[in-house]
């Protein structure tokens, strides 16, 4: 089959890889018609090489149909539409008795000192093949994959794999009062998924961002938004706008390659540049983060307010502000997204024909699975208006 293939950073191509089987009877195999380049699939890109291997198959936002089930799936069955959450869990464990399914005990990486495995998503995460590619491998398949009915296209559900359930906890986690108003510091697909949903509930969203198209389609969906280039001080704005307090809860849906962070990006770029086995060990023990969105959250919230951080961050000893966050009261929540937890909250709003999340409107590019390596690049520059790319293997 056609696989998206990571080769070194930025050198990202399409192979032809051995097909996935079924190798354990809790296992499904999926023939793809739809899988998206996360934001975080950019860090890979880059900064995350060193715990990549050449010939690791990228991707973790896919979804099809069911082309063959181990003996232990009953579930789902051939022919069914599925929809693959990142995170791999297997449903039974203590934790997944918790609603904590990104930390499941079956596939916790205790190597690594690692949560549940992820599809596409270096060694410290199970380096389990991703879903860029015309067939997917899902283990713990009689728990993991979430059914959805024909007829709608694949938009509509798609995002279900990681987008929409990680905006989702990211504004569940921000615990805005009623009424109150939140401040998104990123406004790629998950900031700007948690502004829509964070507006649906009556709050007053005001997002950040620095990339105009993004900055007009959360315009389009009821989102104040501020572009960070035109404000000398961006938290002294926000507070301007919120009755001099600072907003009720911040999202950091940006992460460790935030803009306005040069020293953090010298780190990233000389980490990049060690052989793995001294990149390692540095990323694992240093504070290699860009960090100006994270520093822009504390500032901006009140006194009091909630931190909630869904960007994804990879160095081990980051420069926190712990004294302004004790000062301010600041209560700060985070992590992977449980994504299994959010779906009976999320699916009648992706059934919904009138589609109240604009799932339709949140793909830019629609592309063959042979022009994913162009997309890479195209995506993480942020050029030609990108704002989220779907690979169809099918076209």
């Amino acid at each position: 089959m056609k696989a998206v293939v990571w080769h070194g950073p930025r050198d990202v191509r399409v192979d032809e890889v051995e097909d996935p089987r079924i190798e354990e009877p809790t296992d499904a195999v999926i023939k793809i018609t739809s899988t998206a380049i996360c934001g975080s699939d950019l860090h890979l890109y880059e900064v995350l090489g060193p715990f990549m291997s050449e010939g690791d198959v990228l991707g973790h936002e896919p979804m099809g149909i069911v082309e063959e089930v181990g003996s232990g799936v009953e579930q789902i069955k051939a022919g069914d539409r599925v929809v693959i959450p990142f995170n791999i869990s297997c449903g039974n464990c203590w934790m997944c008795d918790q609603n904590l399914f990104a930390q499941c005990e079956a596939t916790q990486n205790r190597d690594q000192d690692k949560g549940a495995s992820l599809f596409g998503y270096t060694k410290l995460y199970g380096q389990v093949p991703g879903g860029q590619a015309e067939y997917l491998r899902v283990p713990q398949a009689h728990f993991g994959p979430i059914k959805v009915p024909e007829g709608p296209p694949d938009d509509r559900f798609l995002y279900l794999s990681d987008v929409l359930p990680t905006a989702m906890q990211a504004v569940e986690y921000a615990d805005v009062p009623e009424g109150g108003t939140l401040a998104v510091f990123g406004l790629g697909p998950i900031g700007t998924m948690c502004g829509r949903i964070a507006a649906r509930k009556g709050q007053r969203v005001i997002g950040i961002d620095l990339v105009p198209e993004r900055l007009q389609l959360a315009e389009k969906h009821g989102i104040e938004a501020l572009d960070l280039e035109e404000h000398e001080e961006i938290s002294d704005t926000i507070r301007e706008m919120t009755g001099g307090r600072g907003t009720d809860a911040t999202i950091d849906a940006v992460g460790m390659e935030a803009h306005g962070a040069p020293v953090g990006k010298l780190a990233q770029k000389a980490a990049g540049l060690l052989p793995d086995a001294i990149a390692e060990p540095l990323i694992k023990r240093a504070g290699i983060d860009r960090m100006a969105a994270l520093y822009h959250c504390i500032d901006s919230v009140r006194r009091g307010g909630t931190v909630s951080i869904s960007g994804v961050y990879g160095g081990m000893a980051d420069p926190i502000p712990v004294f302004q966050l004790f000062d301010k009261g600041i209560q700060v929540r985070m992590g992977q997204a449980h994504v299994k937890r959010w779906i009976d909250d999320l699916m009648p709003l992706v059934t919904d024909d009138a589609d109240p999340l604009g799932t339709a409107d949140l793909a830019s590019h629609k592309i063959p699975i042979d022009a994913a390596p162009a997309a890479y690049e195209m995506f993480q520059k942020k050029e030609d208006g990108a704002t989220k790319v779907v690979i169809e293997p099918g076209r």
